[in-house]
């Protein structure tokens, strides 16, 4: 427990410094599945995003830990209705924000208006480990950052679990984006019960039946439960969205605004492959 607490006491942004350092300088030195041009320019545009969300999060994350404190101050939730040990509150507490997480997740892909912050993440045509700062920062904040207080009311879950929940987020988001070669067995093993490489580039494809696919991000049991799972081969996967396929709207300033314009969504073509 003392290791865990160590661990939970590193700032996130060093962990999130540190992962990207990693993975993207993996994908300069491996092979990787699809040949992209432009990295450091790539990573660029995306780093902006990481760079609004931390100075967003000053005052936001104040207002979310305050929150969930207050609620578990009044011992409000279900977890509050049993006794646990604390190894295992922390599973199920985990397991609940990642649950919340996939509903919401699924909910920005049917709802217009939130589609429409939802798909800046989306946009990205040449996806590599970056593409994990490529989220609008006004989701981030007002839809998923809701959602975890959202879980607290719910269940009882604390900040503590919601630290250790980000944790693993970080390690997966950096793992199921990055732009490497993974061994094919982890699908019918790990894969069974998490979320592999694999199933999440089957969400990033621009074909719309495979986009609304796929949303865990820890656990892709819920996928598999909920009847959203699907798979395809890599090397017939195509990233992104075909109405941003164009340079100019690959720019951090176009994706910020591009939530307030009409843009119309482009089927995918798959005679054009």
């Amino acid at each position: 427990m003392d290791l865990l607490n160590n661990l939970l006491e590193i700032d996130p942004n060093y962990i999130v410094i540190g992962l990207i350092a990693l993975f993207f300088s993996l994908e300069q030195i491996m092979k990787s599945p699809f040949s992209f041009k432009n990295r450091f320019n790539h990573l660029f545009q995306n780093v902006l995003f990481q760079v609004i969300l931390v100075i967003l999060n000053v005052f936001f994350v104040t207002f979310q830990v305050a929150s969930i404190e207050w609620l578990n101050a009044h011992n409000i939730g279900l977890l509050y209705l049993i006794e646990l040990p604390i190894w295992a509150k922390l599973f199920i507490s985990v397991a609940l924000y990642d649950i919340t997480a996939y509903w919401i997740h699924r909910a920005t892909h049917k709802i217009p208006l939130l589609w429409r912050f939802h798909r800046v993440h989306h946009s990205d045509t040449t996806m590599d480990s970056s593409t994990v700062f490529r989220f609008h920062p006004m989701e981030l904040i007002l839809v998923f950052g809701i959602g975890n207080i959202i879980t607290a009311v719910l269940f009882g879950t604390d900040v503590f679990s919601m630290a250790l929940y980000y944790f693993i987020l970080y390690i997966f988001f950096f793992f199921e984006h990055a732009n490497l070669n993974y061994p094919k067995w982890l699908n019918s093993s790990l894969g069974l019960i998490f979320v592999m490489p694999d199933h999440h580039r089957v969400h990033h494809q621009q074909n719309q039946v495979y986009t609304d696919s796929n949303y865990a991000d820890i656990f892709i049991i819920w996928d598999r439960l909920f009847g959203t799972f699907k798979m395809m081969p890599v090397e017939d996967m195509k990233y992104g969205l075909a109405e941003f396929d164009v340079d100019e709207k690959q720019l951090f300033i176009y994706l910020i605004k591009s939530p307030f314009l009409n843009i119309k969504r482009n089927d995918f073509d798959e005679k054009a492959e």
